[in-house]
């Protein structure tokens, strides 16, 4: 790489290893575990600096932990325990950048700042000791995070001299804003900035990233180094895509998505550029051979959201300490997907579905989920709800809506019935399309532990089946999903030739009003302005607004879109306000 502005400068050479990893919130003796084990590996590849993610020791997002004294407590200790045990190890040469919870000593609690002055913070370990503290500048305050209700934020940049490089430091949001720690990096003159993450994956995320980052580059003048964790975090999904690029912005190095990775690699910097806050290694020691990380190649949209999906719902089961799921095979196209996934994620012998026939119920229904079932190997059981739905029916005299609503909530407590007895976790099988004008059943369909397609919308669902079978057919392995649960119209099945289009609009024309109004927070007059029938704009309107209650109640599932149900879209129960 060239030196660029810094070109008076002698070049110095750093192995820097960035470990891509998934740590689990709260589980701080596991995160400490496996951070020595990549600092083991990191050592062994004669790296100089090892960089960690946003938070790895704690896990991240903590969200109200960092409130409680006792958890702030074990982040410090446990940091402090960590430098010593990697010195211990036979490490401590190796500086390391690792993300923790950290507080203000001696703060005083006042209306507006977070009780016990929490921080979201990086310690600069080297030789058994913390040597630099950075702490978070910019707290986000959008869509998913709410820093500012959990931590205080820094109020200076940090510059520290390893190997005779100095290095910037900033933590994930502080590169997304102007101020701050980039500008007064920028005028520091750095001859590398760190920058740990923890960005949660959107779609389409990854380009704006990389953007993101090579215009910082440039700003800095300087070569910079992306590191982002893997994992599954409630709704969350973290998709690595770690970066480190060149002071003109070229990129070096890129890491696998959605894969824990420690990626390697040979930088040559300009020496002693700056007047850093701390020097830790001032003589620019040799490396042995060459190492260069190299760039992984791009998944395509729908394979990253496949790959979210997956994770996202290996991680709840897993770090909820669930070995198992079970969920209702319809025969239909959502419950397909579902189990599709599942199977992807947890392996044919840990999911369980269940046919639940009523009298409604096609002869198609059965045929299709255990097509399903055998294409997958996931185990397989048929349940016949008739029998209950009648003792219901007959005792309560119900009809019409509420009996059609007895058969989804005698399906439901069916399920978690079975999750008791046989401890799997309930998967609801509702999409976001379903979820947003209120089609499902409270206590029903609607029951369960986790939503894994809550965030993809119908139209979303046909494309990810049709892609998942495209991709078994391309390594000659048979396609998951049966034709025809993809092609038959959809239905509830709660009544006599039932189709969903019997309540809603087509799909294709509903999700197009959904993803402006629900994603793009448009009015009605920008839709009707967009090209929407005025009465089609004030029905699907109507029916969003109106099921506020249900999705407040609804479990939760893998954020794959800019706006998801959830933390990123929160409005009251009880409103009178009616677009007009």
């Amino acid at each position: 790489m060239s030196i660029g502005n810094q070109a008076g400068n002698q070049a110095g050479n750093l192995r820097i290893a960035l470990a891509q990893v998934n740590p689990t919130v709260g589980d701080i003796d596991a995160n400490a575990d496996l951070i020595a084990t990549q600092a083991a590996l990191a050592h062994k590849a004669g790296a100089q600096l090892l960089v960690f993610p946003e938070m790895v020791l704690t896990g991240y997002p903590v969200e109200d932990l960092a409130l409680r004294q006792s958890f702030r407590n074990a982040s410090r200790i446990a940091i402090s325990e960590l430098a010593k045990r990697v010195a211990n190890s036979g490490f401590g040469n190796l500086v390391m950048v690792v993300g923790y919870l950290d507080q203000i000593d001696g703060a005083t609690d006042k209306l507006g700042q977070p009780v016990g002055a929490p921080q979201n913070a990086v310690a600069v370990i080297h030789n058994g000791e913390i040597k630099a503290r950075y702490i978070k500048h910019h707290l986000p305050n959008y869509g998913v995070f709410d820093e500012f209700r959990n931590f205080v934020p820094g109020e200076k940049s940090v510059v520290v001299r390893v190997n005779g490089i100095d290095i910037g430091l900033a933590i994930c949001e502080d590169i997304w804003q102007n101020r701050g720690p980039v500008a007064e990096l920028a005028e520091r003159k750095v001859g590398l900035v760190v920058v740990p993450n923890g960005s949660p994956y959107e779609r389409n995320k990854d380009d704006v990233r990389l953007s993101l980052v090579q215009n910082r580059a440039r700003g800095f003048g300087a070569a910079l180094c992306y590191v982002n964790m893997t994992g599954g975090q409630d709704d969350l999904v973290f998709d690595g895509d770690s970066i480190l690029v060149d002071e003109s912005g070229e990129v070096l190095m890129r890491t696998k998505q959605f894969e824990d990775q420690l990626a390697i690699h040979d930088l040559s910097l300009p020496i002693a550029t700056s007047n850093p806050d701390v020097v830790i290694t001032n003589e620019n020691l040799p490396v042995e051979g060459k190492m260069l990380g190299g760039i992984a190649p791009r998944k395509d949209d729908l394979a990253e959201i496949w790959e979210a999906l997956k994770a996202g719902l290996r991680d709840y089961v897993s770090k909820n300490g669930f070995k198992s799921v079970v969920l209702g095979l319809s025969g239909g196209i959502d419950s397909a997907l579902v189990a599709s996934i599942a199977v992807d994620a947890l392996g044919a012998e840990n999911v369980y579905g269940v046919g639940l026939p009523s009298k409604y119920s096609s002869d198609h229904s059965i045929s299709d989920a255990e097509e399903l079932a055998k294409r997958t190997g996931l185990n397989w059981r048929i349940v016949p709800i008739e029998p209950m739905v009648n003792e219901f029916v007959s005792n309560l005299g119900l009809s019409g809506l509420a009996e059609e609503n007895v058969q989804a909530r005698v399906r439901g407590t069916t399920l978690m019935g079975i999750s008791n007895q046989e401890g799997h976790l309930v998967l609801a099988t509702g999409n976001k399309s379903e979820l947003a004008v209120g089609y499902s059943t409270m206590y029903g369909d609607a029951v369960g532990g986790f939503a894994p397609i809550k965030d993809i919308y119908k139209t979303q669902v046909w494309q990810l089946a049709r892609w998942r079978n495209e991709l078994a057919i391309y390594f000659d392995q048979v396609p998951p999903i049966p034709v025809n649960s993809i092609e038959k119209e959809p239905s509830a099945e709660l009544r006599p030739d039932q189709k969903d289009t019997d309540s809603l609009p087509d799909y294709l024309l509903l999700d197009q009003i959904l993803v402006r109004y629900v994603d793009g927070d448009e009015g009605a007059a920008s839709l009707i302005a967009g090209g929407f029938k005025q009465d089609l704009v004030n029905r699907v309107i109507t029916l969003v607004d109106r099921a506020e209650y249900k999705r407040r109640q609804y479990p939760p599932g893998t954020k794959i879109s800019a706006r998801a149900f959830g933390k990123d879209r929160r409005l009251p129960v009880t409103s009178r306000w009616k677009e007009r």
